[in-house]
C-alpha cells in the first residue's frame, strides 16, 4: 500500500480568471474506489457529472491541497525574466508535495521536456517522494483524474463568481471566443483584476484602444 499523489490543473491557457492545481492523496489501493465512481480525466466528463463527484473523490481521499492562482500572480511570473508558466506550474506542483508528503506523486507534465520539468520539481521538494512526469497522466492515472475533477470544479466555480460580479457573458475565457474577446474591449479597464495581461489578446486591445486615443488625439 502507498501513498499515492495525483496532481493536474484546471485553466493554463484562458485570459480571465485563475490557473487552479490540485493535488489528491489515495492509499494506492483506494483507485478501484475512484474507478468504480466513474472517476476519469475531468475534460471527458460533463459539468453536472464533474460537480457529482467532486464530493465523492474528497472522501476517498486521504488529504487534499488546492492552490488557486489569480491573474496578478500568473502575470508578475510571466514578467519575471527567470520564470515561465510551465516553471510555475511546477513551483506549484513541488509545493503541494512537500505540503501533501505522499510517497508517489504522479504529474501531468505541460512541458514537451519531461526530464528537465521533473529535475526542476525534485530539486524543489524537501520530503522522500518518487516523482512520475507524464504527459496525458489525467488520462492514464485515477488519481491524477481525480485531481483534475477538483481543479475543474473549483475553477469553474471561480468563473462562476466572476460572471455574477460582472454580470454578462464573458464568454468561456479563452482568447479565440469573439465572446470572451468583445468583453475584454468593453471591459479591459472597469474589471482589471479578473484578466491576464500578459496575455497577448488582452495586450493586442489595449494596445488599439491606446492607439485609437492617439488619432483622435
Amino acid at each position: 500500500m502507498t501513498l499515492l499523489c495525483g496532481i493536474d490543473e484546471a485553466g493554463r491557457g484562458p485570459v480571465i480568471g485563475p490557473l487552479v492545481t490540485c493535488g489528491i492523496v489515495i492509499d494506492s489501493k483506494d483507485e478501484a474506489k475512484l474507478k468504480k465512481l466513474g472517476v476519469k480525466d475531468s475534460k471527458l466528463l460533463l459539468p453536472k457529472k464533474r460537480e457529482e463527484l467532486f464530493e465523492k473523490v474528497l472522501k476517498i481521499a486521504k488529504k487534499h491541497e488546492v492552490v488557486v492562482l489569480e491573474p496578478r500572480d500568473i502575470d508578475a511570473a510571466l514578467m519575471d525574466p527567470d520564470t515561465n508558466l510551465n516553471w510555475l506550474e511546477a513551483d506549484t506542483t513541488a509545493e503541494i508535495i512537500n505540503k501533501l508528503k505522499p510517497e508517489k506523486a504522479i504529474v501531468d507534465c505541460p512541458s514537451n521536456n519531461i526530464e528537465d520539468y521533473s529535475d526542476y520539481i525534485r530539486k524543489k521538494l524537501n520530503v522522500d517522494c518518487e516523482l512520475v512526469a507524464e504527459h496525458k497522466a489525467d488520462l492514464n492515472h485515477l488519481v491524477v483524474g481525480a485531481a483534475s475533477i477538483i481543479a475543474k470544479v473549483t475553477r469553474d466555480r471561480e468563473i462562476q463568481k466572476i460572471k455574477e460580479k460582472v454580470g454578462q457573458d464573458i464568454g468561456s475565457g479563452y482568447p479565440a471566443d469573439p465572446v470572451t474577446q468583445q468583453f475584454i474591449r468593453k471591459n479591459y479597464k472597469n474589471y482589471p483584476d479578473i484578466f491576464r495581461k500578459t496575455w497577448q489578446t488582452y495586450k493586442d486591445v489595449v494596445a488599439k484602444k491606446q492607439q485609437k486615443g492617439l488619432n483622435e488625439f
